[in-house]
């Protein structure tokens, strides 16, 4: 099966970047930053998301190049040097399961988000009761059936010509992210109490730190949040030339990933507080809290424009890794495949089970089973293979291969000693107390 690259390395982080900004950034992460110590919790998630970089998006990526495939070619590849390459098989498949079941129910949020912005476009959003608004759908069975078809189509289409059509799109799609982002957090500054946002986010209530599950908060945050889960960056990695560095690689989009966190933290919080609202809202935070806010800020209705086309930016590109992981492997498995088949299958088992769920009463339930038993395990099974199984000499080389600056022991012994027993620590966390990281 033929594969085409990326064309530089800025194509590629920025299609790295894209993968790993999502829907937590835009609702998760403000809250956990303001309830959790503030300054604090951002020292300790920077710290991890440092860890997590350096060494396991890095693996990631390397390993995707090495085996020249993506997710399940990976695993046999991995395990295949210890002769144990059907059980790689077999792994494979239970990352690769995490990514589709994350895209059935993630199509479906952004489906919510399209008819947002659609409803912001015509102007009746800005005249409804976002509360009765919001649960008209939210609540309802087959309730955004033409955008959540949309969205699938409209995603699947821009992986027709593979790394090529995810490069073309992501320069598009994220340079606007950030731009239109930013003229919210310019625009939310100057509301009357936005400082009270602000202090939510940068207070330092070090006495958090004493608290384990602060640390555990934000270890989590950092893993989920670069997409580290064994399967969708393997894929891009497997589309990165041998003349690039994979862990300044890594290391960049683990900046620009912060950096989309950081403004949509200062956008959602401190307009939130100018208004007196709930920053715990969760996905009532986007549908029913801001919306409420931009009905009655001057200019609202171009600002409710601005901030859902750039949310679907942020989850299309997201949604993008989820189908291109799936896509890849099925073609490594059945290369007689054309790709367009398969897209148009994968279209049609999205759209097909994701259109039985599209009451949050139903997806709800689902994306929290899959992020809290799927994805932890997923990402564990990776961090083991490509610390403990596959050979030290194999993925050394590969992680030096287009280095500027040659990584030794130091990196090694923290992929092994640090982030598996981190990883670790997070399934079992995620497994025993079923917290949704």
């Amino acid at each position: 099966m033929h594969k085409t690259n990326f064309t530089s390395r800025w194509a590629f982080i920025i299609a790295c970047v894209g993968s790993a900004i999502g829907m937590a950034n835009v609702w998760g992460f403000p809250y956990k930053v303001g309830t959790n110590g503030g300054g604090a919790f951002l020292l300790v998630y920077l710290f991890f998301v440092a860890i997590f970089s350096y060494v396991g998006l890095s693996a990631e990526y390397a390993i995707g190049r090495r085996a020249k495939t993506g997710t399940l070619g990976s695993y046999e590849y991995a395990w295949k040097s210890r002769n144990w390459g059907t059980f790689g098989k077999i792994l494979g498949w239970i990352p690769l399961a995490g990514s589709m079941c994350i895209a059935i129910g993630y199509a479906v949020i952004i489906a919510y988000v399209l008819k947002a912005l659609f409803q912001a476009i015509t102007g009746s959003l800005m005249t409804v009761d976002t509360n009765t608004w919001f649960e008209s759908f939210a609540l309802s069975s087959y309730s955004v059936v033409p955008f959540h078809f949309i969205v699938v189509a409209g995603t699947l289409i821009t992986l027709f010509f593979g790394a090529h059509s995810i490069e073309k799109t992501n320069k598009i799609m994220m340079p606007l992210f950030f731009v239109l982002f930013f003229i919210l957090a310019i625009r939310v500054a100057f509301l009357d109490g936005a400082f009270g946002g602000y202090k939510f986010v940068f207070h330092s209530d070090w006495g958090k730190l004493a608290d384990p599950m602060v640390w555990v908060a934000a270890m989590g945050q950092a893993f989920f949040s670069l997409s580290i889960t064994g399967s969708g960056m393997i894929v891009y990695g497997a589309y990165l030339s041998k003349d690039e560095d994979v862990v300044d690689s890594a290391q960049k989009t683990a900046i620009f990933d912060t950096i989309a966190a950081m403004t949509a933290a200062l956008v959602m919080l401190p307009a939130v507080f100018a208004y007196g609202m709930d920053p715990a809202a969760g996905p009532g935070l986007l549908f029913v809290t801001l919306p409420k806010i931009l009905q009655d800020m001057p200019g609202g209705q171009i600002f409710a424009i601005i901030l859902f086309t750039a949310v679907i930016f942020g989850g299309v590109t997201s949604l993008q890794n989820m189908f291109e992981a799936v896509a890849e492997s099925i073609m490594h498995k059945f290369p007689k495949l054309k790709r367009g088949v398969v897209l148009i299958a994968l279209c049609i088992i999205c759209f097909g089970i994701g259109v039985n769920m599209e009451a949050i009463t139903s997806w709800g339930p689902w994306m929290d089973f899959v992020s809290i038993y799927i994805i932890p395990i997923g990402a564990v099974i990776g961090a083991v293979s490509w610390f403990w199984v596959i050979k030290k000499e194999e993925i050394m080389d590969e992680i030096n291969t287009g280095a500027a600056k040659k990584q030794g022991a130091f990196w090694y012994f923290t992929g092994r000693y640090i982030y598996v027993p981190m990883a670790l620590t997070l399934c079992i966390i995620a497994l025993s107390m079923h917290i949704s990281f």
